[in-house]
């Protein structure tokens, strides 16, 4: 990368030539953007009570302590004057050069550039002093609640990160070099896949993080041999073909979280948990959701329940001929395993002989990072939202979950398709991040309202299937991982769900690493350790405190778990049976499609 900006391309022809077609291609995008759904203000952001209260309470104290106000503002005004002076002062000297910066490091800022160009050296700092004066702004109002005060920060981090100068083709210095280099050839493109993408969500903005032609389901993601053996309205069953001579006879069925695609768990045969588990010689089924459309409006809780969860399980056990089978919940397929299991304990049902849990939540009253979108305002957007369309479009469910990490899943990847001008990288997890999958009107709701608002899980007061159930009734062995630094289920919060489980056989693990990271992690990598305590599980940060800490991929610990409760070992089955043909190889029709709506 260069240090300096070249003053002019050496073919103004080539430049004049690609900024007209710049101009075509912005015709191009105001069309585009004309397809806008309208906009929905309370699902777009949060409501304007928020930030109303903040602002009253803010000028509250600076009319109780005007002097603190004043105070405040003149330590920005003097850093920034001061700033303007030393740069001044490093031009004086008759070199190009920016004043010394003791700010922050930051990895939007690794070029040169940054610290060696008095003019992007000047912005960057004075990016950063607005940004420590908001902070201490924020820090300074007391008459804030501690969730308002959580939702207040998070919201004003959004708007500080949206305005960084990075993000602006005329303040990035990497963007505005390449634009220079490419003689323009870079904005070009850059708008190119601006208007792709916008044209592709017809008329909203969804940044496009990985290239969607380097990946094909069942080819090179999704790959693992088997069958589509059972199908219902609401989910396919996928059996995977024996890799062993021998298995063991009671199988395992996998639920995958239906905001997303099930072949997180196999994307490549290296990393591929669904392929890891055939290989230590289990008989596995995985669940694979329909992508609902309108049609599936009224579909909620109790038919996820009992078209999905207990059907799969119904069916696995015709196939194989066992009584049992040990399940498996990713997410809030977790959180929905741990209601069937409730729902079968009450009807004195013993098809589940123990359960496994990633991720999980199930006690709401402190969800992490999420929380900030589970207040009424959003809830009441998107219950408008589903009531008008039927379902709830993957899209905000991408976008609010994006927004969690902006910088690394909204700015980042805009700033390279778009004032680059680069194709989106040929990754497979980001391409699966990408899959996205709609909602039943019915179900989002009743998750949002029952589940994390009321917690009625946690409290045992929610009704499903007709039983009145709770985190108690769970008495089946369990497993559970969590992750450490999981902004989605936060390690703790899952803590504290399974603690209040009725199992008396309970093994907890916290898996370095995030939601996706932390699970996805096979004993080849070596990567991130895991943590485990025989401890009785009292408060969180107290048992990890006394955790034992092991290297490398907690697979094995839970397989060595899960043998001991899987049976005896039995000839490798067929996929499916005579009244369970193969009705499609895997990874089946549900997967791909894409509803219409």
């Amino acid at each position: 990368m260069t240090t300096e900006l070249e003053t002019a391309p050496e073919n103004l022809e080539k430049l004049s030539a690609n900024l007209a077609r710049v101009e075509e291609l912005t015709q191009r995008l105001i069309q585009a953007m004309a397809q806008k759904r309208m906009p929905n203000p309370a699902v777009e952001a949060p409501g304007h009570n928020l930030f109303a209260h903040a602002v009253t309470a803010y000028w509250k104290e600076a009319l109780e302590n005007p002097g603190k106000l004043i105070e405040q503002q003149a330590s920005l005004w003097g850093k920034t004057l001061k700033h303007y002076i030393d740069a001044q002062a490093a031009l004086a000297t008759g070199k190009f050069t920016a004043p010394e910066d003791a700010g922050p490091t930051d990895r939007r800022f690794a070029n040169p550039l940054w610290k060696t160009h008095p003019y992007f050296n000047f912005v960057k700092q004075q990016y950063f002093r607005n940004v420590a004066a908001m902070e201490q702004a924020l820090a300074n109002i007391d008459d804030l609640e501690p969730h308002e005060r959580k939702r207040v920060e998070h919201f004003a981090r959004q708007m500080m990160d949206m305005m960084a100068p990075t993000n602006f083709l005329g303040t990035n210095p990497d963007a505005l070099e390449r634009a220079v280099e490419t003689e323009g050839e870079s904005l070009v493109k850059g708008l190119e896949n601006l208007v792709r993408d916008i044209e592709a969500n017809k008329g909203d903005l969804l940044v496009r993080l990985a290239d969607p032609e380097a990946f094909t389901l069942g080819e090179n993601v999704a790959a693992t041999e088997g069958a589509v053996v059972y199908r219902n309205r609401m989910m396919e069953l996928i059996q995977y073909k024996a890799t062993t001579e021998t298995v063991h006879a009671t199988p395992v069925v996998i639920f995958p979280p239906w905001i997303n695609k099930f072949y997180i768990m196999d994307l490549k045969p290296s990393n591929s948990l669904i392929k890891y588990i055939v290989d230590q010689g289990y008989t596995l089924f995985v669940v694979s959701w329909k992508n609902p459309d309108t049609s599936y409006a009224d579909v909620g809780l109790d038919q996820y329940v009992e078209e999905g969860f207990i059907a799969a399980i119904e069916e696995a056990k015709k196939i194989t001929g066992e009584n049992q089978v040990n399940a498996v919940g990713y997410c809030i397929a977790g959180t929905t395993l741990t209601m069937t299991q409730a729902v079968l304990a009450k009807r004195g049902d013993k098809s589940v002989k123990s359960a496994t849990f990633f991720t999980t939540l199930t006690d709401f009253s402190d969800p992490g990072e999420v929380s900030v979108f589970l207040d009424d305002d959003f809830i009441d957007g998107i219950e408008g939202q589903v009531a008008k369309d039927g379902y709830l479009d993957k899209y905000f469910m991408s976008r609010t979950f994006s927004f969690l990490r902006s910088n690394d899943l909204v700015y980042a990847p805009a700033i390279r398709n778009y004032m680059m001008g680069e194709a989106p990288p040929a990754f497979d997890l980001l391409y699966w991040n990408g899959d996205g999958t709609n909602l039943p009107a019915r179900m989002a709701v009743e998750y949002l309202r029952w589940i994390c608002q009321q917690n009625q899980l946690a409290d045992g007061t929610i009704k499903i299937c007709g039983e009145k159930i709770g985190l108690a009734d769970v008495k089946i062995p369990l497993f559970a991982v969590a992750c450490e630094t999981d902004h989605i289920a936060p390690w703790k919060g899952s803590f504290n769900g399974i603690r209040q489980y009725g199992s008396k056989d309970k093994t907890f693990v916290v898996s370095q690493s995030g939601h996706i990271a932390g699970i996805i992690n096979p004993p080849t990598k070596e990567k991130y350790g895991h943590y485990t305590n025989e401890a009785e599980m009292g408060e969180a940060d107290a048992w990890l405190k006394t955790a034992t800490f092991h290297k490398g991929s907690w697979w094995p610990r839970w397989e060595g778990w899960l043998k001991t409760r899987s049976g005896k070992m039995i000839p490798a089955r067929d996929l499916g049976d005579s009244k369970h043909p193969v009705l499609a190889p895997a990874p089946g029709a549900y997967v791909a499609e894409i509803p219409t709506v």
